[in-house]
């Protein structure tokens, strides 16, 4: 069975338009690539354009915010209606506090004006309460008046009326080549949550759960989307600074634990074989 489904029209192949190709975004659309799809990219900066060109994918600059103009959001929407599906890899940190919906809000226009047929939209477990319990997908609800900003941008682009189809993906903790979490706490003193379990993923797992979800077209779902295991705060950072020589982060006695995210749903619908489910074996892969 072929992995391209046939929703590209007859003078060329489906296209992903991937918006935000950056440490995630870039092998995302490089693998989609690879797997026969042509492959629209976006980037904030002027340099990493040729970048995307050397790799085979049609980029733009793409600058949301307060500057995003009438005209921008034309050039947008004529730019997506080449897509049959879009990722939108966009993290809430490129929003002022409180202003991520209003970041993507003429995304979401764009979206609808362009005729989109799939959004993928990249989320984050960030969106659980830290407590010491498992989350699960519905803990979390992605509604247009959530409380969380993510959680609200999330609803923007789950169409009530079934204009496209979509899916929304949290990712846990993102770690892989040039991110290698032995640097994210080392040296640090006396830091809290010691007992609390990582919730960790790997960039290639991260890739490979996107690609599969688009080559196999398994929308109308939230997944979380972490590794297997969960080893504590206070044995998983103080060993992955020290595989990279550096000082080991120490943790307060007795501090408290903290949430654990399920990630079965995506397991059990989604074809795709973890590469990285323990990760304290994956730190040579950073």
């Amino acid at each position: 069975m072929s992995s391209i489904p046939s929703t590209g029209s007859a003078a060329g192949p489906p296209t992903v338009a991937v918006l935000g190709c950056g440490w995630l975004g870039l092998p995302l659309a490089r693998k989609l690539l690879s797997q026969g799809y042509r492959v629209l990219g976006t980037t904030t900066t002027a340099e990493q354009v040729p970048l995307l060109a050397a790799a085979g994918i049609e980029s733009r600059l793409l600058q949301l915010g307060s500057d995003f103009s009438a005209a921008d959001e034309a050039n947008l929407v004529q730019w997506l209606q080449q897509a049959d599906t879009l990722v939108i890899n966009i993290p809430p940190r490129a929003a002022v506090a409180g202003g991520y919906p209003q970041l993507l809000r003429p995304l979401h226009r764009a979206v609808a004006a362009a005729h989109i047929k799939s959004v993928l939209f990249v989320s984050t477990s960030g969106v659980y309460p830290d407590e010491p319990r498992l989350m699960h997908e519905t803990d979390a609800v992605s509604t247009r008046d959530a409380a969380s900003d993510v959680l609200r941008t999330e609803g923007h682009f789950v169409p009530r009326y079934g204009q496209w189809l979509s899916t929304v993906v949290r990712l846990g903790g993102l770690f892989g080549p040039d991110r290698p979490p032995g640097r994210f706490l080392a040296g640090r003193r006396n830091l809290p949550q010691g007992n609390a379990p990582t919730n960790l993923l790997h960039l290639t797992d991260a890739v490979g759960v996107l690609s599969t979800i688009i080559t196999q077209n398994i929308w109308g779902h939230t997944f979380n989307v972490c590794a297997l295991t969960h080893p504590l705060r206070r044995d998983f950072y103080p060993a992955a600074a020290t595989y990279l020589g550096m000082e080991p982060p120490t943790f307060q006695a007795g501090s408290a634990g903290g949430k654990t995210i399920d990630a079965s749903l995506v397991r059990s619908l989604v074809p795709y074989s973890f590469q990285h489910d323990d990760v304290l074996a994956a730190l040579p892969y950073c």
